[in-house]
Parts: C-alpha cells; sequence; structure tokens
C-alpha cells in the first residue's frame, strides 16, 4: 500500500464529486451548454483517473521506482487535463482568457496516455510467478 498515492487518489475522488455536484447544479445556470458538457469530461476523467490511483496503491505488482514514475505521470497528466478542461469551461465568466492555455489539455492527456502505457509494459515486462 502506497499511502501517498491513496491520499492523492482520495483528494481527486473528494474534488471531482464536488465539482461534479457544482456542474450539475450551478453551471448550468451560468454558462452553455457545451461549456456545461467539457467541464463533465473533465470530472468524469479525473474521476478514471482517481480510481487509477486507487488500484496504483493497493496493487503490489510494481516495484517502488516503476510505481512512482506511473503515479507521476497520472498526477501530472489529470491536472493538466481536467484542470485546464474547467478553466476553459469557466473562459466567459472570468476576464482571464484562459483559451492561451488550451494547448495544456492535449499535452495532459498525451501524458494521461504515457502513465496507462507505462503500467501495460511494466506488466507485460514483469516476469511471473506463473
Amino acid at each position: 500500500m502506497n499511502k501517498t498515492i491513496l491520499v492523492t487518489a482520495t483528494v481527486f475522488g473528494l474534488t471531482g464529486i464536488m465539482l461534479g455536484a457544482f456542474g450539475a447544479h450551478g453551471l448550468e445556470k451560468i454558462v452553455d451548454q457545451a461549456s456545461v458538457a467539457s467541464f463533465e469530461t473533465g470530472v468524469r476523467y479525473q474521476m478514471y483517473h482517481a480510481l487509477f490511483l486507487l488500484f496504483l496503491g493497493i496493487w503490489d505488482g510494481l516495484d517502488a521506482k516503476p510505481r512512482k514514475l506511473v503515479f507521476r505521470l497520472i498526477w501530472i497528466g489529470t491536472v493538466l487535463f481536467s484542470f485546464s478542461i474547467y478553466l476553459l469551461s469557466l473562459n466567459e465568466l472570468t476576464s482571464i482568457d484562459f483559451r492561451k492555455i488550451g494547448l495544456i489539455t492535449p499535452i495532459g492527456g498525451t501524458i494521461l496516455i504515457m502513465g496507462w502505457a507505462l503500467l501495460g509494459y511494466y506488466i507485460l515486462a514483469k516476469k511471473s510467478d506463473n
């Protein structure tokens, strides 16, 4: 069990639920439907990766170094991907033009893909006891 990964998963899950509730019950009154849908995408991916981190934190099939690398990729990718979507969805509510950071979203998505791919690689490369 890795406490840091599990705490991060819990924070992602907690904030995902809170942001999801805000998106479902408050956001639709102040932005257009396309922005609400985009916001919900950010929440969905944040929750997917909260669950991913829960798995990673309790699974003992990886050594510490590869686990740490996968954790960092998923953490960074989730923050860049989901949180940039949140800011872009709320763009019309602020005087700051968050569209300038729009490139961060696909970079975050690419980092998430790298985290998943690396986990897959580590699983396949691990010598099995069976």
